[in-house]
């Protein structure tokens, strides 16, 4: 197991036995979403810690091989289509490294939801759908999918039943809606409960999507 990623972290009371695993998105850092918390938390949460870990920096191609903070490489804009597995895969392990360190500082399992936005909300998903403990839930916003060819021989048994939040822009012209879409309707294929959103709006969140994510979340928290 890797030593785990440099993170930014928020708790919202002392001795917190919930956790958030936020992963951002392409070239962004773990400040991108501290800023929405504010609208996010609610009062009666239990006491929560955040974690917006920073991804690697690494060559992207779509990128001219300039480096930049991402989970995996992206060789074009065609996102269904032109997948880096070894780097999905490899930021997998670094996923369950976070994990493990939380379980480690007293948050068990079945008390974190593994959140992501665009590039790593595809390493939510890929990464939560394969852990081999439950997980309280699993959230996707503004993303896909990844390696999907291979991940339904590879879910765990143990996260079956996980509930699953995504969002999209209706507009997004960077993941385009139907690429969450597909997804979708794969996991619902395969058996999983998705929370679908969709929303008018482009690669972004808003405050309707935040508040949809907070009831979502006062659900899962309140079942600890």
């Amino acid at each position: 197991m890797p030593t785990p990623l440099s993170s930014i972290e928020r708790e919202t009371a002392p001795n917190p036995r919930h956790a958030v695993i936020w992963l951002h998105g392409l070239g962004a850092d773990g400040n991108d979403f501290v800023p929405i918390l504010p609208q996010l938390v609610q009062p009666e949460w239990p006491p929560l810690r955040f974690v917006f870990p920073n991804a690697p920096v690494r060559p992207v191609s779509l990128n001219g091989g300039l480096p930049m903070r991402a989970w995996y490489d992206i060789a074009g804009f065609d996102l269904s289509q032109k997948q880096d597995e070894a780097g999905v895969r490899a930021s997998i392990v670094e996923v369950g490294a976070l994990i493990a360190r939380e379980v480690e500082r007293g948050v068990p399992e079945s008390h974190i939801v593994l959140t992501g936005f665009s590039q790593g909300g595809a390493i939510a998903l890929a990464a939560g759908l394969r852990h081999a403990k439950k997980l309280a839930g699993i959230v996707a916003l503004s993303t896909y999918l990844p390696i999907a060819e291979v991940t339904r021989a590879e879910c765990s048994s143990a996260n079956a039943a996980t509930p699953i939040f995504m969002g999209h822009g209706a507009f997004d012209p960077v993941v385009p809606q139907y690429l969450g879409e597909r997804s979708r309707d794969s996991l619902r294929e395969w058996g999983y409960a998705v929370d679908w959103h969709s929303y008018p709006m482009a690669h972004q969140v808003c405050p309707p999507e935040i508040a949809d994510l907070g009831a979502w979340l006062a659900a899962r928290l309140g079942r600890g």
